[in-house]
């Protein structure tokens, strides 16, 4: 099955973690450097305070950089989620939003430091805000990224 931003849009708002948490993504870029997220509170995503779950605040950004990085570098990368820290800073609520981008200079500087086959850990600082920008979540991923150096008869990955 090809991706593409609009198929990866329309599986991850069917996707069932996203639809029980009230995730919609709402745009995806056509050249794969910009993802938007939404979530609105409701009756079936708030916690006991009244809040958006913290975990549903993550789950909104969470698989959002590696996917764009595997579209973005092709096959000839290897591409893993490797670390995530979440500081919450404000209660969320209402409707809370998160751009998730890759910019050229990050994409130069992965290829650059993976040129050599050598693993790199790109951080990527995110933000979930609310309907005023006011930060609600300040998100840090770290993605493993590695050039695979070559393949056997077989068609498996060397190096």
């Amino acid at each position: 099955m090809k991706w593409t931003p609009k198929r990866l849009k329309f599986l991850l708002n069917i996707y069932p973690p996203y639809l029980g948490a009230g995730v919609r993504v709402t745009h995806v870029g056509d050249d794969w450097r910009e993802i938007h997220v939404a979530m609105k509170l409701r009756w079936y995503n708030r916690n006991r305070v009244g809040t958006h779950f913290g975990g549903s605040l993550y789950a909104m950004v969470e698989p959002h950089p590696m996917l764009m990085l595997i579209q973005l570098l092709g096959r000839d990368y290897i591409v893993w989620d490797k670390l995530a820290e979440i500081e919450f800073v404000a209660p969320g609520k209402g409707t809370v939003r998160s751009v998730v981008r890759i910019t050229d200079q990050q994409l130069a500087a992965i290829k650059q430091n993976t040129a050599n086959g050598n693993r790199y850990l790109p951080e990527f600082d995110l933000q979930v805000v609310d309907a005023e920008n006011k930060i609600v979540a300040k998100i840090k991923k770290t993605v493993y990224v590695r050039k695979i150096r070559g393949m056997t008869a077989s068609g498996r990955a060397v190096g």
